[in-house]
């Protein structure tokens, strides 16, 4: 599942790029978790991780060019896509190395043109995908698609996005650690492993994961674990 974020203080338009991101997912069989944020304050005051992020440039306060040259000051990498009325703002979108523009009102035509452009860079992106001997045999899925990974006993439950269910196997904690990387993923507990890229929330002592899974953070790595996580989400990593 990958994470759209839209910033745009004009409902309609907002329910407009929502509308044609679920159309354009389900004609390519794939599916996206989708946020509004009314204000680029919003977003730059959030720590919310996002694979793609649509931005109106004529936000109120903070404009969303603004909020575009403090994003690029700590992500390069995740595509940005300007919405606006405003044509003449193109080439200085470039200076924030924009993906591209869309001019309001969006149609679906234009939407899916610009979405192809954006789901090359978002599949770059997304890193590798794992290998895991499930009981049901073996399963192929996308890093980016973990959300954590939980041991008891020898026994391995890697929770996924789109999975009602943990996929269950055996093995170690410390080699799926060892195979998923530290990139990505950090050891919070001996039997948690996590996926930094879907955290929701960071507590002093246990952190939210996407799905809604709170998993307390072990006292003996508390530390190092809170450091990790909070260079992870300023974009240190």
């Amino acid at each position: 599942m990958y994470r759209a974020l839209i910033v745009e203080d004009d409902p309609q338009a907002a329910e407009t790029l929502r509308a044609h991101l679920e159309r354009y997912a389900a004609e390519r069989g794939t599916s996206f978790s989708v946020e509004i944020l009314p204000s680029a304050l919003e977003f730059l005051e959030g720590t919310r991780p996002a694979d793609v992020v649509f931005m109106d440039i004529g936000l109120p306060g903070v404009s969303g060019m603004e909020a575009a040259e403090v994003m690029r000051q700590t992500d390069e990498l995740t595509p940005l896509i300007f919405v606006t009325d405003l044509a003449q703002y193109a080439v200085r979108g470039y200076q924030v190395d924009a993906l591209d523009f869309m001019v309001k009102p969006v149609t679906y035509e234009d939407f899916a043109l610009r979405m192809g452009r954006a789901m090359r860079v978002m599949d770059r992106n997304a890193g590798g995908t794992v290998s895991v001997a499930t009981d049901e045999g073996l399963r192929v899925i996308a890093e980016k698609d973990v959300v954590y990974v939980e041991i008891f006993r020898h026994d391995l439950y890697w929770h996924v996005t789109g999975s009602a269910q943990p996929l269950h196997a055996r093995g170690t904690l410390t080699r799926v650690a060892e195979e998923l990387g530290a990139e990505r993923f950090c050891r919070v507990s001996a039997s948690h492993l996590i996926n930094m890229g879907q955290l929701a929330l960071i507590r002093p002592g246990s952190i939210v994961m996407s799905d809604g899974t709170e998993i307390v953070i072990s006292r003996r790595r508390r530390r190092e674990v809170l450091e990790t996580l909070t260079r992870y989400v300023g974009g240190s990593l």
